[in-house]
């Protein structure tokens, strides 16, 4: 941080300490991404996003600059946090954007929250019935069949997918450490760091404009932010990074819900 109180750019989070920015308004510069900035202002960012209006992929532009009052409303008058949020650990330094390890891991976000260890729900989560349940699960069936998806790693599946709240929104696939990553499907990365918390090691892919895939507790990233790639191209090596054993962490997200990738992955 410089003698004004503003950050120096540094794409290692571990030399940035967690919510060292405290200017109410922060100007996005190169390289920059939803989830370091909340990194370093110590906020959430889902309620930077809902605060600012920056929708999913939560894409950024150089010289945007980002609202981090701690205001309630957003500018359409939706409500931007709760009371159930103001446990909710901000983004921290783990796995990476896979959201990025260099900060930039907002990319992608998408999209992750840390889905397995809190129950929080973002303010704006609706009511479904069985009915639009019914619906949703038929429209993302049928919006996926232009995607050939692909198992993203060899192994076992140790723990299946869960819808209860504060269940596991993906799968768990055990392997050895240092084995391929693959990506599920073509598309391009959105993150690559490790900022969500419990994660670890994190990749967050855009295949397109309803589907994301992430991939979870690497121990080595092998793309950045922004490149494309082919389904079945070699991510990552698999790792522990955010949890206690080697495993792939994998999530498919529909419209930002989290989906059962069983339902997608070819029977094996």
């Amino acid at each position: 941080m410089d003698g004004q109180g503003r950050i120096i750019y540094n794409r290692d989070y571990g030399s940035i300490p967690k919510g060292s920015y405290s200017g109410s308004t922060y100007t996005v510069q190169r390289g920059d991404t939803l989830f370091y900035i909340a990194y370093i202002t110590g906020n959430d960012f889902r309620e930077l996003a809902a605060k600012n209006n920056i929708a999913e992929p939560y894409s950024l532009n150089v010289g945007q600059v980002i609202n981090i009052g701690n205001g309630n409303v957003n500018s359409n008058g939706q409500l931007a946090s709760n009371s159930s949020n103001s446990n909710q650990q901000p983004v921290d330094l783990r796995t990476t954007n896979a959201y990025p390890a260099n900060g930039s891991g907002q990319n992608s976000g998408k999209m992750l929250p840390n889905n397995k260890k809190s129950a929080t729900q973002t303010s704006t989560a609706t009511t479904t019935t069985a009915a639009s349940t019914a619906s949703t699960t038929t429209a993302s069936s049928t919006n996926s069949s232009s995607i050939k998806w692909r198992w993203p790693a060899e192994g076992k599946t140790i723990e299946g997918f869960s819808d209860a709240q504060g269940g596991n929104k993906g799968i768990d696939i055990a392997g050895s450490r240092g084995q391929p990553v693959l990506a599920s499907a073509p598309g391009k990365v959105v993150y690559a760091g490790n900022a969500l918390r419990g994660y670890g090691n994190l990749i967050i892919i855009k295949h397109n404009d309803d589907y994301l895939s992430a991939y979870a507790h690497n121990d080595t990233l092998l793309v950045r932010d922004q490149q494309d790639v082919a389904a079945g191209q070699k991510i990552a090596t698999m790792g522990s990074t955010g949890t206690s054993s080697v495993r792939l962490h994998f999530e498919i997200r529909y419209k930002g819900k989290s989906v059962n990738p069983l339902r997608y992955l070819p029977q094996r």
